[in-house]
């Protein structure tokens, strides 16, 4: 048996379109692969009992089966000429899946795109940061002072207090590891020489990166949502110029700033300790520090916080100015930023490393 007739009721709706459905289902058995419907009785339906129908023909579809059918009258024929279509559409193909070179192809290629952005936005800030000013081609003075206090000034607190801790907890652990030796005066040298050359710089980094990056990212990415950023394009403004500039411009001066006061910070941390636990006189400690003080683990720190500074604007902004859909988008690429920026610093730390040590040194 090939096939089998059901008749359809008189009004095909909501309810007599329930019933048919079911009907199908109750009668349908392996080997079956066409339903005749007859429409000889039927003289009216709505828009729910044309649903009903698409119903029982992707039930059939999905088995091998069709949905033909005959006798329809003039009321009913123009709805059933609408549905044809989708009634007698072939089943949809399965998805193909994608090779790993498909996927390697497609992740280089979305990869490569990126990057081309990234460098785009790179060199028109770098531009508007470095030569228009020289050019006579205005700088927003007001907005990098703004940026200066928000970036700096506002964060010097937290930076102290992390740094500060950062050096508490380096010479509690130093002091018990060379306890056994007599030799824990040198660890006024060792908290010196590792925020000075290392720890300042990146402790402090991460944190601008968690606190400001994120801030930059969010900014940005808001007025893109808000299409903020095309009525500033329409208006005949450049967004490197008006927007990225001045970010860019303040995190170069204010970080290597706020790296110095962790710095302090940190020796300050460490001589607590020193002081306080491990009984030092502050005047021998404060001896000890300066006797271990290179001004080329000074620079070496500094020069850093200048190359994070630019990594952390670049990539707050990149992000901020490519992202796509609602408040969602805002904060996926605000969490992207962030993961971005700390890893960006640990390479440029490691280019730094082999540079200093195993190049130069």
């Amino acid at each position: 048996m090939s096939g089998w007739v059901l008749k359809c009721p008189e009004e095909l709706n909501q309810e007599t379109g329930t019933v048919l459905y079911r009907h199908v289902l109750d009668a349908w058995r392996p080997g079956r692969n066409t339903l005749l419907l007859d429409m000889n009785g039927t003289h009216s339906m709505d828009s729910l009992g044309g649903a009903w129908l698409l119903e029982i023909a992707g039930f059939l579809r999905k088995h091998g089966a069709e949905l033909k059918w005959e006798g329809e009258r003039q009321e009913t024929a123009d709805f059933m000429t609408m549905l044809t279509p989708a009634l007698t559409s072939p089943p949809p193909r399965p998805a193909r899946r994608e090779g790993v070179l498909e996927h390697l192809g497609d992740l280089l290629i979305n990869v490569g795109r990126e990057f081309r952005q990234f460098l785009d936005l790179s060199v028109d800030a770098l531009y508007w940061t470095l030569i228009a000013p020289f050019e006579g081609r205005g700088l927003r003075f007001n907005a990098f002072i703004e940026e200066v206090h928000e970036m700096g000034v506002r964060a010097i607190r937290i930076v102290c207090v992390m740094n500060f801790l950062m050096g508490l907890i380096i010479a509690m652990l130093s002091a018990k590891q060379v306890e056994s030796f007599g030799l824990q005066i040198y660890v006024a040298d060792l908290i010196l020489i590792g925020f000075a050359r290392e720890l300042a710089a990146v402790t402090t980094a991460v944190v601008v990166s968690a606190r400001t990056g994120a801030a930059i990212t969010a900014e940005l990415a808001t007025m893109t949502v808000q299409e903020e950023i095309d009525a500033l394009r329409g208006m005949g403004l450049n967004v490197a110029q008006y927007l990225v500039t001045p970010k860019l411009l303040a995190l170069v001066v204010v970080l290597p700033c706020l790296a110095v006061l962790g710095l302090l910070s940190g020796v300050f941390g460490g001589g607590i300790w020193g002081v306080l636990v491990l009984g030092f006189r502050p005047s021998i400690w404060y001896e000890q520090t300066l006797n271990a003080a290179e001004m080329s683990d000074l620079f070496q720190g500094m020069l850093k916080t200048v190359f994070f500074a630019v990594a952390i604007v670049m990539i707050g902004c990149h992000n901020g100015l490519r992202v796509t859909g609602g408040s969602r988008g805002v904060g996926l690429m605000t969490t992207r930023a962030v993961v971005m920026d700390i890893f960006s610093l640990i390479c440029i730390d490691i280019l730094f490393a082999l540079t200093f040590y195993y190049i130069l040194g």
